[in-house]
């Protein structure tokens, strides 16, 4: 009988060890939820700034709860290619540069793996909430114009060109989310909302100019489209607040993990905080922007401790980008620079436009009130996430994507050595260990202001065909060395040609050796 007993016991625990093995920690697999918010600062929140004057009080007590990280970018200066960079751990730049436009298709190609498809099939529950922009099959459910002469659809769109009771493939539910509830793109039509992947209300009028109270700083920057009646820009972080908070409820008793991967459309233009939060920072509408985000994270957090999932559950911040270019008049009017103390901003491959807020908690395996240089990418994630949960990666899979697990549990040892920058075609910058390689005469993407520069002391343009940078020693990146260590711009050339070719930077790729040897 003891030998039976033994043996069952055995089974017992060989059946247990996948289980334990996959959480990393504990004794059950961890819900997952990524919070991405959208043009925001590296130097906006108090965790990373200490004299910003923007209270951003959940989301330090999030980086006091878990790690966070002072060296971490995404993959472009831009929207779009961030965002499917984090969902697929590859480089955008080897697929596309751009954003997907109004009525534009979607960006991933099929049969292209993402971190929702790898949960589902590791038994999650998925989610995506909030904005997508990363295109939909709008021909779909397009109808065909009577009046088309030659094949060809008519150049302006009206809200009768659309069956809106169909069903838009194309979306989130095509890449492994089991649900979806947003408005695609705040400001981009169509303006409505999106359940699952049926419009909520169809489109009756068409938005052509901004129709709701003055824009208080920037501009509106509403494309003229398609708008259903039931739609208002201020109800957007509310509204998706709110469906999020119902998520993770509505998850309280369930066995099945889940994954929530909740994109904010703040503190992008339209820079339109609601009433409660006009005047609570001291960075003007945009600060109270970033307040009213801060309070969404706040709620979604509360939510998920109400539950009861606080302890289980593996919580990352992140945003897609730097700032818009309305930073430069913020720095002037309220001595706040939202990049502090980085140069650059949304589009630019200087720091500015990539290093962006990085925070992670994950109860019993991080370590609380920790922050780690180490240089990390939000492609990073998948085989991160892989890693967490026990699942294989194919080899044609998430191949920039390394795994950041043990730097999660405290390991101080780098994980990454390498980073391509990007944000449009044919002008990239790479980080390799202390120094970063700008292979371009400069590394503005969009407007440069000349006024900030010399406020903030910069030199001026020397002309050089590429800028070297040590990021250790300048971190505000106003010294160019390239001049002074020729050998080095073209070791980092030659290195960024490596990695553009080959088609792959992860380490599980490259049979765990660094790039560099």
């Amino acid at each position: 009988m003891k030998k039976i007993r033994h043996h069952l016991f055995l089974a017992a625990v060989l059946l247990a060890l996948p289980l334990l093995a996959s959480a990393g920690e504990g004794t059950a697999k961890p819900n997952i939820i990524i919070l991405y918010a959208d043009d925001l600062g590296y130097g906006d929140l108090a965790c990373y700034n200490p004299k910003s004057p923007i209270p951003t009080p959940n989301l330090d007590a999030l980086a006091s709860q878990g790690m966070r990280f002072t060296d971490a970018h995404s993959s472009s200066g831009i929207c779009t290619p961030s965002r499917y960079a984090l969902l697929t751990g590859r480089h955008h730049w080897r697929d596309f540069h751009n954003i997907v436009n109004s009525f534009e298709p979607s960006v991933f190609p099929k049969g292209r793996l993402t971190i929702a498809d790898m949960l589902r099939s590791e038994g999650y529950h998925t989610a995506a909430i909030g904005k997508w922009h990363l295109g939909w099959d709008w021909d779909a459910i397009k109808k065909k114009d009577p009046q088309a002469i030659g094949g060809k659809q008519k150049k302006n769109q009206t809200v009768s060109d659309y069956d809106w009771s169909k069903p838009i493939p194309g979306g989130p539910l095509s890449v492994g989310f089991d649900h979806y509830f947003g408005e695609d793109v705040i400001n981009f039509p169509p303006y409505a909302w999106i359940f699952d992947d049926k419009i909520v209300q169809a489109p009756d009028r068409m938005l052509t100019k901004w129709i709701w109270e003055p824009i208080k700083e920037g501009h509106a920057e509403i494309r003229p489209g398609l708008m259903a009646a039931d739609w208002n820009p201020y109800e957007v972080v509310p509204k998706t607040t709110r469906h999020a908070v119902d998520f993770i409820k509505s998850r309280k008793n369930e066995e099945q993990p889940f994954f929530l991967y909740f994109a904010y459309p703040s503190p992008h233009a339209p820079i339109i905080p609601n009433k409660e939060f006009v005047g609570k920072s001291g960075a003007g509408p945009y600060g109270d922007y970033v307040v009213e985000t801060d309070d969404s994270v706040g709620r979604i957090l509360g939510a998920l401790k109400e539950a009861g999932l606080d302890d289980n559950t593996l919580v990352v911040f992140t945003a897609d980008n730097g700032p818009e270019h309305y930073a430069y008049e913020r720095d002037e009017k309220f001595a706040h620079w939202s990049s502090q103390p980085l140069r650059g901003l949304k589009r630019d491959i200087y720091e500015g436009g990539h290093r962006v807020p990085f925070l992670v908690k994950w109860p019993g395996v991080v370590p609380p009130d920790t922050a780690c240089p180490a240089l990390v990418s939000q492609i990073d994630l998948m085989a991160t996430i892989a890693a967490v949960v026990g699942a294989k990666l194919p080899t044609n899979a998430a191949e920039d994507s390394h795994d950041l697990l043990p730097l999660f549990k405290g390991d101080k040892a780098p994980v990454r050595e390498t980073h391509v920058h990007n944000t449009f075609a044919n002008t990239y910058a790479i980080r390799h260990g202390d120094w970063v390689l700008v292979d371009t005469e400069s590394g503005y993407g969009s407007k440069v202001n000349p006024v900030w520069e010399k406020r903030h002391a910069y030199p001026a343009d020397d002309s050089q065909p590429a800028e070297l940078y040590n990021i250790r020693d300048d971190i505000a990146q106003k010294k160019n060395l390239a001049a002074a260590h020729p050998e080095k711009v073209e070791e980092l050339r030659s290195l960024l040609k490596k990695i553009q070719q080959q088609g792959h930077s992860a380490p599980r790729l490259e049979g765990g050796q660094s790039l560099s040897n």
